[in-house]
């Protein structure tokens, strides 16, 4: 009985023992091979990895006009195994001219790997950034008192104008997700946040640099690692040329002034956007340095939304505009002929209890004079009788369907794919749509109203300009793109494809005749000049308050150099803010400036307000 207990014992002695020495062998193993802390904390002790980083590429206008470049900037990094305790804080504090809290809560924000994920004590951390040359210049001197802190040359990015902000974006400090993202990135590096700043961005970065530098046992520099054998070269990033005319630019904003709204101007041509305004809006130059963040709060609260690109992100109904993309797929359709068609408008649609007004004109019209005119009832009889024509379409739903394959293809309801980030697509409904809305029963009457671009539709300024371009082109676009060049690389090719329409070549003849009879003599008169031939359609889009005052239109006739849309905000009819701000944006493109005359209207426009009263936008 005792033998078996020994035998017993020995056995769970062993036990104990074979298991602490297989515990210690798996830590060892894990500290020696698994973990990279050791390896971290003898590289750090023999060698300092020094990342240099490239220049961003600089952006101009397609004139060569430079819009953002860089400027030098410093950063003070920290590697915490090395900070002494025993550091001067009130010495170092005063050095950068910050306060003893900031300093605290700064070193305790680095080691919070929540807010810091990428946190090693051996390596360099971002503790401030962006210095100026006369902060860094006062640090320098005092910079041997402080161990374990280092300077980083940087740059940071100026804005030559203040204009084209929404366009150009800006660059700030990368977040949590940035890094998740993309592994180039380190805490403390800079990203593009907005506009081509973003879109752009892995062109615009380049390719990070490094130095590999041996350290003595007391951690001062010695020199280069084998000679630099192992080091790496920053590379540039690529320069981009803009397809933005600044001061062209300039002009949109100035006009839009006190107002809300959006003015896009295309070359037919490429698709290359010539401006892009968005009102109200932001001087880029403000998004700069340290007071970035504290900038990008005051706007982001700001409650008429100074950040919303409103030219790529406003959705509104189109109103009249509208009315030219109807016209093609009517006479396409078979539905009117452009010549032998006539309807009647006797100050609206009348048909079956239901009224759509109309300003008077002389009735009936066929589908020039109903454009030069903006006659509604030509458009709603034109929709009614396509939705109930039930020997070329089945059903009421085979007819919207097929309407709304005339809009897609025209480029609405879905984004257009502009080279900035935030587009949306606007909305053309669908049967489906529609069948949901009304439990299947509805028909052309019921939906009369899209048909002169109010109801269910609403298109962004970005897309009405479009429509501008594809008039002017008779039939095809090109993807709109700020972007003209990347310096070493072809285009995308999204931006150098042809995209045609569903509608007839011959339809879209009679429309831009309609366009150019409506600046003859029609709503678009005081565009009626002789040495710049335009074409143009007014917009009056309905709204709860005042109505929004639209253009769309292009010159010259043939061969078109600018296709533009101006939208504004509670501007009342086209005529009253559309059609002049068009014009002399047409004006200054075309002709390189203004004429005294039309400088003075301008300044007229600069200084109109709008009064929108206390309103979240």
């Amino acid at each position: 009985m005792k033998d078996y207990e020994l035998s017993n014992r020995r056995y769970v002695i062993a036990g104990v023992a074979i298991a602490i020495v297989t515990v210690y062998i798996i830590r060892l193993f894990t500290l020696q091979i698994m973990s990279d802390d050791y390896k971290k904390n003898a590289d750090s002790n023999a060698f300092f990895k020094k990342v240099e980083f490239p220049s961003r590429g600089v952006i101009s206008d397609r004139n060569g006009k430079l819009m953002v470049f860089n400027q030098p900037a410093y950063d003070i990094m920290v590697i915490m195994n090395e900070a002494k305790d025993h550091l001067d804080t009130l010495e170092f504090c005063q050095a950068l001219g910050i306060t003893k809290d900031y300093f605290i809560q700064r070193m305790d924000d680095i080691k919070d790997r929540s807010k810091n994920p990428g946190y090693s004590r051996f390596t360099q951390q971002l503790f401030m950034s962006q210095l100026s040359d006369k902060e860094f210049s006062v640090f320098q001197e005092k910079m041997f008192r402080f161990p374990g802190f280092y300077v980083q040359r940087r740059s940071i990015r100026q804005y030559q104008y203040p204009y084209a902000g929404h366009v150009l974006g800006d660059v700030a400090e990368v977040s949590p997700s940035d890094i998740e993202d993309d592994d180039y990135y380190q805490p403390g590096d800079y990203i593009g946040k907005l506009g081509v700043e973003r879109s752009y961005e892995k062109q615009l970065r380049g390719e990070k640099g490094v130095q590999i530098l041996l350290r003595d046992a007391h951690g001062r520099i010695q020199g280069k690692y084998q000679n630099g054998k192992f080091d790496r070269k920053p590379k540039p990033g690529k320069d981009l040329t803009l397809s933005i005319d600044v001061e062209l630019q300039a002009l949109g904003e100035r006009l839009l002034e006190g107002k809300i709204g959006s003015i896009v101007a295309i070359e037919p041509a490429t698709g290359e956007v010539l401006c892009m305004v968005s009102s109200p809006s932001y001087d880029a130059r403000v998004m700069t340095g340290r007071q970035r963040g504290k900038m990008h709060t005051q706007l982001s609260r700001n409650v008429w939304k100074p950040l919303l690109n409103r030219s790529i992100m406003g959705q509104y109904p189109p109103g009249s505009t509208f009315k030219t993309s109807q016209a093609v797929t009517y006479m396409t359709e078979g539905i009117v002929h452009p010549t032998h068609t006539a309807f009647p408008c006797h100050r609206g649609f009348h048909y079956k209890g239901l009224r759509v007004g109309c300003h008077g004109h002389a009735s009936p019209l066929s589908v020039v004079p109903a454009l030069s005119t903006s006659c509604n009832g030509y458009f709603c009889w034109g929709l009614y009788y396509m939705f109930s024509n039930r020997k070329k379409y089945k059903t009421v739903q085979d007819a919207a369907n097929t309407w709304r394959d005339y809009m897609v293809s025209m480029g609405f309801g879905y984004k257009l794919g502009i080279d900035l980030p935030g587009e949306k697509r606007g909305l053309i409904p669908n049967a489906q749509f529609y069948d949901k809305a009304y439990k299947g029963s509805w028909n052309g009457l019921t939906v009369i109203s899209i048909s002169i671009g109010q109801g269910e539709v609403n298109l962004t300024p970005l897309q009405i300009a479009n429509l501008g371009a594809t008039i002017a082109n008779r039939g095809y676009y090109y993807v709109p793109h700020v972007v003209r060049k990347v310096q070493g690389e072809p285009l995308d090719t999204a931006f150098t494809r042809r995209h045609y329409t569903k509608g007839a070549r011959w339809a879209y003849d009679y429309v831009v005749s309609g366009m150019r009879a409506s600046v003859l003599g029609g709503t678009c008169k005081h565009l009626n000049r002789g040495d710049i031939v335009i074409c143009g359609k007014t917009g009056t889009a309905q709204n709860r308050g005042q109505d929004h005052s639209v253009f769309m239109g292009f010159a010259p006739m043939d061969n078109p150099k600018i296709a533009i849309a101006v939208y504004v905000e509670n501007g009342g009819f086209g005529a009253d803010y559309g059609v002049p701000i068009g014009g002399l944006m047409i004006e200054k493109y075309i002709k390189g400036k203004l004429s005294p005359a039309s400088e003075s209207r301008a300044s007229v426009f600069q200084h109109k307000r709008i009064a929108y009263g206390s309103r979240n936008r």
